[in-house]
């Protein structure tokens, strides 16, 4: 178990290694979730090595640091997947909220209120805490339910307005909460030497890491459709008779209007157009006034959306 304790760990750092040099758009909350699950991995590990109760002990706080923190940034991550809005210092509550969870679940040691009684034995060369629990140790129970419960309504909300429009994405995010919720009730009535949350948490991951795959995914997609349909829309503009007078007007420009529609096509800004051409600002909305007239456009942004479409740059 020790072994697996481990590799657990050496996975979770892999993760926010791979996370921190390979995904180029980064939530700040993933790194949250990722140190949270290599914590809770580490005090495991320490904690089936541990040859004292107090080394054992110790573990184990650092292991409810990791899972205190956990469901705080579980909810953080899907709240941006969903899309919802919501006030951006709600962090700081959920934070502040943590702080008290974690002192009750690291009183064992100094209070009986979370173990009455807690005794370090071996099982297979394999240190474990032998506990009973005591009545505050509800109040870990209830902080993860209120998380888990939480996290669903979030989920189930978005979709129902909408926010969430791919089926996969609400199943992955809806994975990724309820396999935490099994492998928690499953240790909570059944008395298992091995904390399968050490696997669960690693599987949160990869449930949340495909979910922001595809949200961002869905999101480029979107964003290349809307710039096919303004180009489309552009194109149906540009009626047969507009195409046809824009090019007569572009062989009918003169000398100086032809460089300054070349200027305006270069993406040139007014004060570049005046102090390229030498020529004060009246004599250019003259000039515009002229060019516009000619080419049947009513705008600088009219014009450079035809030429795009029509023809290049006139020499």
């Amino acid at each position: 178990m020790s072994i697996i304790y481990i590799i657990a760990a050496f996975a979770s750092l892999l993760a926010l290694v791979s996370y921190s040099f390979f995904i180029k758009e980064k939530i700040s909350w993933f790194w949250v979730l990722f140190v949270a699950i290599f914590v809770v991995n580490i005090g495991y590990f320490l904690l089936s090595i541990s040859d004292t109760l107090t080394t054992a002990l110790n573990a184990n706080r650092l292991s409810y640091l990791g899972s205190v923190i956990l469901p705080f940034a579980m909810l953080m991550i899907i709240l941006n997947a969903s899309h919802l809005t919501y006030p951006k210092w709600l962090w700081l509550p959920l934070a502040v909220l943590s702080v008290p969870i974690f002192l009750v679940t690291a009183s064992p040691g100094y209070l009986d209120i979370y173990y009455k009684k807690v005794t370090l034995i071996t099982v297979n060369g394999v240190s474990i805490l032998n506990k009973t629990y005591g009545n505050w140790h509800k109040l870990y129970m209830l902080y993860l339910i209120i998380y888990f419960i939480t996290m669903i309504a979030v989920v189930l909300y978005a979709t129902l307005k909408k926010k969430l429009t791919s089926t996969t994405q609400v199943i992955m995010l809806l994975g990724a909460v309820f396999v935490n919720i099994c492998v928690w009730a499953i240790e909570q009535f059944i008395n298992i030497e091995f904390e399968f949350l050490s696997i669960s948490y690693i599987i949160t991951e990869l449930f949340l890491i495909g979910v922001y795959a595809l949200v961002q995914e869905t999101e480029n997609r979107i964003l290349l459709t809307q710039g096919q349909n303004h180009n489309k829309n552009t194109l149906n503009q540009l009626q047969p008779a507009s195409v046809d007078f824009f090019l007569q007007g572009v062989s009918t420009l003169t000398y100086t209007e032809k460089l300054i529609y070349d200027l305006y096509i270069e993406g040139k800004s007014t004060q570049e157009v005046l102090s390229q051409m030498n020529i004060k600002e009246n004599t250019l909305k003259y000039h515009n006034k002229n060019i516009y007239s000619k080419l049947g456009v009513s705008s600088r942004k009219q014009l450079k959306e035809f030429a795009k479409f029509i023809l290049p740059p006139s020499k």
